[in-house]
């Protein structure tokens, strides 16, 4: 069962998985902005008491006052102690398609918000399919994918629509993503995620099926048709005047764009386009650059969907789970996104999304945090019900507001 140094201390955050390779960054995050200054009641929690000792040792200071519960997380009794004691629980215990479903269950069941960093449409699906119903009778909002997938995406095509829909009258009907730089490493758990879905739709026909569908996380009466592009290979591109090649996080980020859209009463228009990729150059060393990039991408799903390179891949190749970049090397990673929107007159718009750190782990940290503060603090429950909601539309500009004041991104439109 959960121990807490203040069992009736109603907190505005508990991060639960906080001895994980992310939730460590995260916490340390946490600690360095907020400490125990009374503008935010925290709490660390996770199912080994001694690792959690061992963070507040870690984090120095008084952290040793800083509120523990200790709670597994398939023992639902001890989740649900530990979510009654507060607003929102960020959940950093991945892959959640092994580990989340008892979570998601019990915040559901009791009106308790939730935000995670989860890259996997799968299982998201599964759980809008089994518990939306019953968040939306408890008044939990939980709002998946707050890191890298897919807050930069989501909140970046979003700041882009509210200036056409202010400065044209109209939105985008199509919006590219294209990632112009960016650096940072993945860690084990990112990879266990990856691993575990390819070996999930290598299994199961439907799961394919569910995954080639663009419109995946839409709710059911969506009504959209429009053809979207699933770029699989390097190719020259004329509204943008460079080479791309496929992006690992458009098979997450798109799915949510489009849930997006469909949330906001299909704000973006019934046939709204959106797809995403990687600039690679403008010339024949920027083609070379893509097709090793397509080929490398290609070579990777397919090793991670048959059992053998599979096993090679989590054994020899690949970070394990608990491993990841440095702090060094988070710190000097970053990322610059494009966004090219075309309203349906022609007009040809552009944004720009920066982080100034390693996005999937320093900067994913940061935006974590801050979603979950602005749902326990900014978002009252009478504003926003209950229910499965997206960043964006959940959000909105008051979390860009608040990515800008204190988690080091940018978001700006591009005036030629």
């Amino acid at each position: 069962m959960p121990e807490s140094q203040s069992q009736s201390q109603h907190f505005d955050v508990v991060v639960y998985g906080a001895t994980s390779f992310v939730g460590q960054i995260l916490t340390r995050y946490m600690w360095n902005e907020y400490g125990n200054s009374g503008k935010v009641s925290w709490a660390i929690a996770g199912r080994s008491k001694q690792k959690l000792r061992d963070l507040q040792i870690k984090l120095g200071g008084d952290a040793l006052e800083l509120p523990v519960m200790v709670a597994d997380a398939a023992d639902k009794a001890a989740l649900k102690e530990m979510c009654e004691q507060t607003k929102v629980v960020i959940s950093t215990v991945g892959p959640y398609a092994l580990y989340g479903e008892p979570l998601v269950e019990v915040c559901c069941e009791l009106g308790t918000d939730y935000v995670d960093l989860t890259g996997e449409p799968q299982w998201i699906r599964a759980m809008l399919d089994k518990y939306e119903d019953s968040a939306r009778q408890s008044g939990a909002r939980i709002v998946n994918c707050c890191g890298f997938d897919s807050i930069p995406s989501d909140l970046g095509v979003y700041h882009l629509q509210q200036y056409a829909l202010q400065s044209e009258g109209e939105p985008c009907q199509h919006v590219r993503m294209r990632v112009k730089a960016i650096r940072g490493g993945a860690s084990g758990g990112t990879v266990a995620s990856l691993m575990n879905v390819a070996k999930q739709a290598a299994e199961d026909k439907n799961l394919r099926r569910l995954l080639a569908n663009p419109y995946a996380l839409c709710p059911a009466d969506h009504g959209f048709a429009t053809y979207q592009e699933n770029l699989k290979k390097a190719k020259f591109e004329d509204i943008t005047g460079r080479w791309i090649a496929p992006f690992v996080m458009a098979a997450i980020n798109t799915r949510i764009v489009h849930r997006t859209n469909a949330l906001l009463e299909k704000e973006y228009g019934e046939r709204f386009q959106y797809d995403e990729a990687m600039f690679t150059g403008k010339d024949m060393q920027g083609a070379a650059r893509g097709w090793m990039m397509s080929l490398g991408l290609g070579a990777f799903m397919l090793g991670a969907a048959l059992p053998p390179t599979r096993w090679l891949l989590e054994n020899y190749i690949m970070p394990k789970p608990g491993e990841g970049p440095s702090e060094s090397q988070q710190e000097k990673g970053f990322y610059d996104l494009r966004f090219y929107g075309t309203t349906q007159k022609g007009k040809l718009l552009k944004a720009k999304v920066t982080g100034d750190r390693d996005p999937g782990y320093g900067s994913t940290a940061k935006m974590l945090a801050e979603s979950a503060l602005c749902l326990a603090q900014d978002i009252a429950k009478d504003q926003v019900k209950g229910g499965f909601w997206t960043p964006a539309s959940v959000f909105g500009e008051t979390l860009i507001t608040r990515l800008q004041d204190k988690a080091g991104l940018t978001f700006d439109i591009l005036h030629d």
